[in-house]
């Protein structure tokens, strides 16, 4: 149990620094500096790369654990902490809460980073067609569009 609890530790820190890292990435996104965009993806990816190992690592201790405390292989958090007497119940209950929280965190932090980066080439891909002529209008999705034949569109209000 022990080792599994170290791991659970050391896999929330590692969301810690992913929720860092998302967060550095927004700052350079919102920025408009796009200097240090690449730099911080990689250091995104770094993280995952670590936390994809990490859980390799948490999946055995949880399979050992599950099998001394009679549970089938490949157990959930939640199933473990309720299968176990205390002080391990509440710790792996704690664990479990963190997570929740800290996972929901990321994934409202890399919506809003993914949402960032399409404003950013749309912004681009609208600048580069101006230079082009320019969008005609815009499409439901948001999205810049020309007319092909590049006709200008009048509209005669006195009717």
């Amino acid at each position: 149990m022990e080792k599994l609890s170290q791991i659970l530790w050391r896999e929330r820190e590692l969301l810690d620094s992913l929720l860092y890292k998302l967060e550095q990435e927004q700052m350079v996104l919102a920025s408009g500096r796009t200097r240090w965009l690449m730099r911080s993806a990689r250091e995104v990816e770094s993280v995952l790369t670590t936390i994809r190992e990490t859980e390799i690592l948490r999946s055995i201790a949880a399979d050992q654990v599950a099998a001394s405390i009679g549970l089938s292989e490949n157990p959930s958090l939640r199933a473990l902490s309720e299968a176990c007497d205390e002080p391990w119940r509440s710790i792996l209950a704690d664990h479990h809460e963190a997570f929740v929280t800290i996972t929901a965190e990321i994934s409202a932090l890399a919506d809003a980073n993914r949402d960032l980066i399409t404003a950013g080439y749309r912004s681009a891909r609208e600048t580069l067609m101006s230079l082009d002529g320019g969008a005609d209008g815009y499409g439901s999705d948001g999205a810049a569009v020309t007319v092909s034949d590049q006709r200008r569109r009048l509209v005669d209000w006195s009717l």
